[in-house]
């Protein structure tokens, strides 16, 4: 116990290092940033030796990243600072960009849980982001374009369904022929549908739930205007979490992942529920998509997601699909993202390389937990024939 404590604290310390030198704070003199960090490094160090290496390596990563950026802020103007390092904008930025991601991990989720890779939901968003467009045009309601949005993805996650259960192909196949296949029909339909002009520039968008909170420091900026598809986001996860682990169907799932054989047993039938929990997969990763489409951007461009479905992908990994510590780990990648924006301030000719920085925090979370977090039992393994 001591040892793990000492490692949450080098993790601690690592943030630490880089946070007293930016706003509010803004530590001008490096050695702080500099003995915090060793700290850190020290703290987990100690802690690795202790047995608690997974903290223990956190600690000395999270020192070396906060002795880099902080000391990278000590030499900053604190002007420059000022204009990057705005907490309520950077919350409320965080949340935006996190929410596609959201929408793909608990859609991951439904189908990981229940045995069924999904590396199809890059494609399932990409759906999502077109026909949210597409039917908030036609019809001229964002609502209706949600739910044709959700109807798309869901037919998506039928036809991985088909291929990964009914006819037992290998499910990381069947999921990058379904991104392959989603780039083309979306870019064939825009380009069918709205030729060089685009889509209209008074596309239906989700309205902003603004809410009476000014007054409030910090949280009044963060929460005080989001997109409703975001408090969605955010209401998804908590009801996931009830759905799959305070409830009999969500028991039903997980046994479909775990030990299919003793699920058929029982009497559950195994090939609906995943049918149904891939479906449902399609459909919530199809609201991240219509999000960026009609809630966010309010536009359509082709290949719009841009690798968000892999980001969710891997921030479900890094949270060891359960629900909060996906929500936690797109969180961080969203933050990634909102920092990236901003980060040109300090250098415009690096702007292209700092939208890499969520990119990066990918990389270093698959690469830290991949073989660490224990996937569902019979995740990936089609069912036996009959």
């Amino acid at each position: 116990m001591t040892a793990k404590r000492i490692g949450w604290g080098a993790v601690v310390l690592g943030f630490l290092a880089f946070f007293v030198a930016v706003p509010p704070l803004t530590v001008r003199s490096p050695i702080v940033v500099i003995v915090i960090a060793v700290a850190a490094m020290a703290a987990g160090s100690y802690a690795i030796t202790a047995g608690e290496k997974r903290l223990g390596w956190g600690g000395i990563i999270a020192g070396m990243i906060g002795l880099v950026g902080g000391y990278a802020a000590t030499q900053s103007g604190v002007a420059n600072l000022e204009r990057v390092v705005v907490w309520g904008a950077l919350g409320a930025a965080t949340l935006r960009y996190a929410t596609p991601l959201i929408f793909g991990a608990v859609g991951g989720l439904f189908s990981e849980r229940a045995g069924v890779i999904n590396i199809g939901l890059e494609g399932m968003m990409l759906m999502g982001a077109f026909f949210g467009a597409w039917g908030a045009d036609v019809t001229s309601s964002w609502l209706l374009g949600i739910v044709i949005a959700i109807a798309a993805g869901a037919v998506f996650g039928a036809i991985h369904a088909l291929f990964a259960v009914s006819f037992r192909a290998d499910q990381i196949v069947s999921g990058t022929a379904l991104n392959l296949l989603a780039v083309g029909v979306t870019g064939y339909l825009f380009v069918e549908v709205y030729g060089d002009l685009g889509t209209p520039d008074d596309l239906p968008s989700v309205p902003n739930v603004s809410l009476p909170i000014d007054w409030l420091p910090l949280l009044g900026d963060i929460f005080g205007d989001l997109n409703l598809l975001v408090w969605l986001a955010l209401a998804a996860v908590l009801m996931t979490w009830v759905f799959m682990f305070r409830t009999s169907w969500g028991l039903r799932l997980r046994s479909a992942g775990e030990n299919p054989l003793a699920a058929e047993t029982a009497g559950l039938n195994v090939v609906r529920t995943r049918y149904l929990a891939v479906m449902a997969s399609g459909g919530l990763a199809a609201m991240g998509g219509a999000f960026l489409s009609i809630g966010f951007l309010h536009t359509f461009t082709q290949n719009m997601t841009a690798g968000r479905g892999f980001i969710a992908l891997a921030a479900l990994i890094f949270g060891r699909w359960r629900p909060g510590l996906a929500l936690a780990a797109t969180l961080l990648f969203g933050f990634g993202s909102a920092l990236a924006q901003r980060l040109p301030v300090f250098s415009p000719s690096g702007a292209v390389l700092f939208q890499a920085l969520p990119y990066v925090l990918t990389l270093i979370a698959v690469t830290g937990l991949i073989g660490r977090s224990i996937p569902p039992l019979a995740l990936g393994r089609p069912l036996p024939r009959n």
